[in-house]
């Protein structure tokens, strides 16, 4: 029976042109993933590293392809044929990164690891490697969800290393701070396909036609519980995924800011679907009002997706959006 310890094997390659870097985190003797994909015919290429959220790696959100074979496309390949090298990280706990050792162990045996402390600090090794490799200057980011946090922290923390800063499905603090405390959460949690299923399909507004691809998703699922060697032998299946992000989560919904949204100096875009219930007008509203240091905020409000868009039938439009800011393209009509 697969075992949850402390490394992960790598999953297959999507792309036999990806490379792929271990490099060392702030948890000794834990390792990260970090894949990249640079575009075809360009020697100098500017370079954007994309955040994953809560419940499933890089390889699954910007380096997945949708259709046949070699011919099947993802948001990485949009971004590589309009001119950027692409990088993507996986966070401890994640897709081919080491686990926590407390996800080896009782759920309630230890606190939540992987809050947006830890994913911060990760982050911003994943970069400073990335300038390395690349001979120096900054990086623009890509986030999603949860990923949005740790990303806003890290820019916060170190401005110089962060270009410009693409925030997808964003979370942002709800309600008035002050109210009780959440109950504590386990060190990890487990996701089944089910589950993730429900929650792709839950914001589509009822008569509207579907927006995820029944044959796209059953192949997706598959290469989900991939990304766990453990995940086939529980009973059902189901991913186990550090609980730090729910928890950070919880503590936006509760009012509070897991960083200092003043201190990002980058231009910020937050790109949402017009059905994402976790990223609302007022959510996108509070996170621009409050990144006062930021030259530019854009609101970027796309037609019938939900915080899942990035795997949904109208993705090319998040595509076009996330090229056009980190292209540093004029805002378009749509644009708020």
């Amino acid at each position: 029976m697969p075992s949850n310890d402390a490394t992960s094997p790598e999953p297959a390659l999507p792309d036999p042109s990806e490379t792929r870097d271990r490099i060392a985190s702030p948890a000794p003797g834990l390792r990260t993933l970090l894949h990249s994909l640079r575009p075809p015919r360009r020697q100098v290429a500017p370079a954007v590293l994309y955040v994953h959220g809560a419940t499933f790696p890089s390889a699954l959100s910007v380096a997945h392809r949708f259709g046949p074979g070699p011919s099947g496309r993802s948001w990485r390949d949009a971004l590589c044929a309009a001119g950027f090298e692409v990088w993507g990280l996986d966070f401890l706990g994640y897709g081919g990164s080491d686990r926590w050792p407390a996800m080896a162990g009782p759920a309630g045996a230890a606190p939540a690891p992987g809050a947006v402390e830890d994913a911060a600090a990760q982050l911003v090794l994943a970069l400073e490697h990335i300038r390395a490799v690349r001979g120096g200057g900054p990086v623009s980011v890509l986030a999603h969800s949860w990923g949005t946090m740790p990303a806003c922290r890290a820019a916060g923390d170190r401005p110089e290393l962060v270009d410009r800063l693409a925030l997808f499905g964003a979370i942002a603090p709800r309600a008035a701070a002050g109210q009780t405390p959440s109950a504590s959460f386990p060190a990890w949690r487990e996701v089944t396909v089910e589950q993730q299923r429900a929650r792709f399909v839950a914001d589509v507004p009822p008569g509207e036609p579907a927006v995820l691809d029944a044959e796209a998703f059953a192949d997706w699922g598959e290469r989900y519980l991939d990304s766990d060697p453990g995940s086939r032998s529980r009973r059902p299946p189901a991913v186990r995924i550090p609980a730090g992000p729910a928890a950070d989560i919880a503590r936006a919904w509760r009012g509070e800011w897991c960083y200092d949204p003043a201190r990002v100096r980058a231009p910020v875009a937050v790109l949402r679907g017009e059905w994402d219930s976790l990223t609302t007008d007022a959510d996108a509203a509070t996170l621009l009002a409050a990144m006062t240091a930021a030259p530019e905020r854009r609101d970027v409000r796309l037609a019938r997706g939900t915080h899942l868009m990035h795997l949904e039938t109208g993705r090319a439009a998040l595509h076009a959006a996330s090229i056009a800011f980190l292209m540093g393209q004029a805002a378009s009509s749509s644009t708020r």
